[in-house]
C-alpha cells in the first residue's frame, strides 16, 4: 500500500512544494513540444508575418510626418503579440480540459494551484523565442531602442508583467468556455478588434471623432504608447493627448495589476471547483 505524504504544515513548505511541482508541470508542458512543432511555429510566425504585411506592404501607404514608420509600427507589433498571447493561453488550457488532463492531475500527490502556475510559467518561456525574432527582424527592417538598454529592459519587463496577467485571464476563460474551438473564438473575438482599433498600426488624429475616442482610451493604445515611450519610438504621446495616453506607462502597468489581482484568484477558484 502506498502512502501519500500530507502537504506541508508550514507557509513557507506549501510554497515551497507548490513552485516544485509547477516546475514539474513547466517541463511537462515543455516536453511537450516535441511532438507538436507547429505550435512553437505559429507562435514565432505569426508576429513576422505581420512585420512583413505592415512593414512592407501597408506601410507605403501610411504618412508618418517626422518618423519612420516601421519604427512606428514595431511597438504595436510588440502589443499585439502579448495580447494575443491570451488566446494561446485560453487554446491550450481548454484543450487539456477537453482531454481529461485535469481529472488525471487531480489523482496525483501534487499541489492543484501548481498546475495552472505551471502553464504560466510555460508560457512565459514559450514567448522567449518569438520575442527574440521579432526584436531581430525590427532591427533588420530599421527599428531601434533608441533609449538605450534601461529603457528596452523596461519594456521587455512591462511586456512580460502584460503576459504573465493575461495568461490568467486566458486561464480562466478557457475554463468556462470548456472547448478549444470555442475559446479560441471568444479570444480572437475580444481581442482582435482591441488590437486594431487603436494606435497599433496607424496615428489616431485621422480616424472619426467618435472612433479616436475608443481608440485612444483602448488598454491596447495605452500599452502601445508605452513600448514607444521606453524604446523611444516616434509616435510618443504629447502633452495634449489623452490621459491614459499621457499616462501610458503607468496605466499599462495598472490593468497588469489589476488582471492579475482579479483573474488569478478566479482562474485558481474555477480550476479548484473542476477538480473536486
Amino acid at each position: 500500500m502506498i502512502t501519500v505524504p500530507p502537504p506541508p504544515a508550514t507557509w513557507a513548505g506549501r510554497l515551497r512544494w507548490t513552485l516544485a511541482d509547477a516546475w514539474t508541470i513547466t517541463r511537462r508542458d515543455l516536453a511537450h513540444l516535441r511532438n507538436k512543432p507547429g505550435y512553437l511555429v505559429g507562435m514565432t510566425a505569426a508576429p513576422m508575418a505581420f512585420i512583413a504585411i505592415f512593414g512592407y506592404i501597408f506601410g507605403s501607404a501610411v504618412e508618418l510626418p517626422g518618423g519612420n514608420y516601421r519604427a512606428f509600427m514595431m511597438p504595436g507589433i510588440f502589443a499585439m503579440t502579448t495580447a494575443f498571447g491570451a488566446v494561446g493561453t485560453m487554446v491550450v488550457v481548454a484543450t487539456e480540459m477537453s482531454k481529461g488532463v485535469i481529472d488525471r492531475f487531480r489523482s496525483l500527490p501534487m499541489s492543484r494551484a501548481a498546475v495552472l502556475l505551471g502553464r504560466v510559467f510555460s508560457d512565459l518561456l514559450l514567448t522567449l523565442p518569438g520575442l527574440t525574432l521579432m526584436v531581430i527582424a525590427g532591427y533588420l527592417i530599421g527599428w531601434r531602442a533608441e533609449n538605450g538598454p534601461a529603457g528596452a529592459l523596461a519594456a521587455f519587463g512591462l511586456m512580460f508583467l502584460l503576459r504573465f496577467a493575461l495568461t490568467w485571464l486566458g486561464a480562466y476563460v478557457a475554463m468556462l468556455a470548456r472547448t478549444p474551438e470555442s475559446a479560441d473564438q471568444i479570444g480572437s473575438v475580444v481581442i482582435f478588434p482591441l488590437t486594431m482599433v487603436g494606435n497599433t498600426f496607424v496615428p489616431t488624429g485621422g480616424m472619426p471623432g467618435w472612433l479616436r475616442v475608443i481608440a485612444d482610451w483602448n488598454p491596447i493604445s495605452a500599452l502601445t504608447a508605452a513600448f514607444r515611450v521606453l524604446f523611444g519610438n516616434p509616435g510618443v504621446p504629447g502633452l495634449d493627448a489623452p490621459w491614459p495616453l499621457r499616462h501610458c506607462v503607468a496605466v499599462s502597468a495598472g490593468w497588469a495589476i489589476l488582471l492579475i489581482v482579479v483573474f488569478l484568484p478566479l482562474a485558481v477558484r474555477r480550476y479548484l471547483r473542476l477538480s473536486g
